[in-house]
């Protein structure tokens, strides 16, 4: 996990380097929850848990270079507690990163709305509670699926160059099978620092 949120701060770095001449860029760090529809109650057979709830950290790069208002942004939230699958067996982490396209109008002084739509991975790890005492035996698996991604945030700029963003990000996730619904909420305020006009 440290190694991903790393990689993450990497690129973010090398971008923000290669676009210092851009009109306005973003760093921010945040903490969001999870949203989804419930399965239904009293139903006799098995069904796949919600994908909800529990507290997500995120990290978010945007830059709007074209025309004042367009760009594309950059954003990483993984769940920070591990949470527990419905047969309490195992355990699960979910991390959603994306890339959007970044439409951002300008509604007043030290007000901005912005408008994201793009493409994502949800990586989920699932760990067995029980440990592995065989040799080679292996206690997790992970599950990859692509996502589409809109979202819309209001940026305030609170103070010089730093700003708050509460956001929603709806997620798409492509045959999200382990979970009752392929359709995502997640809810978040985000703080950072901007450089540029």
């Amino acid at each position: 996990m440290r190694k991903f949120a790393f990689t993450f701060i990497a690129c973010a770095a090398l971008a923000f380097g290669a676009l210092a001449h851009a009109q306005q860029t973003d760093v921010g760090v945040g903490g969001s929850t999870l949203f989804s529809s419930a399965p239904p109650i009293g139903v006799v057979n098995f069904q796949p848990p919600a994908e909800n709830g529990g507290t997500y950290i995120n990290l978010s790069f945007n830059t709007v270079r074209w025309a004042h208002h367009l760009g594309f942004q950059a954003e990483t939230a993984w769940r920070y507690h591990v949470a527990r699958f419905a047969n309490g067996t195992e355990t699960y982490r979910p991390i959603f990163t994306d890339v959007d396209a970044l439409y951002r109008y300008h509604a007043r002084n030290r007000v901005d709305i912005d408008f994201l739509g793009g493409v994502g991975i949800d990586s989920t790890r699932f760990n067995l509670i029980s440990t592995c005492s065989i040799p080679g035996c292996q206690d997790y698996t992970s599950t990859n699926h692509l996502m589409e991604t809109l979202g819309v945030g209001v940026r305030y700029r609170a103070w010089r160059h730093f700003f708050v963003r509460p956001e929603l990000h709806y997620y798409h996730v492509q045959n999200n099978d382990a979970f009752h619904t392929d359709n995502l909420f997640r809810a978040e305020v985000t703080v950072g620092r901007l450089w540029g006009k």
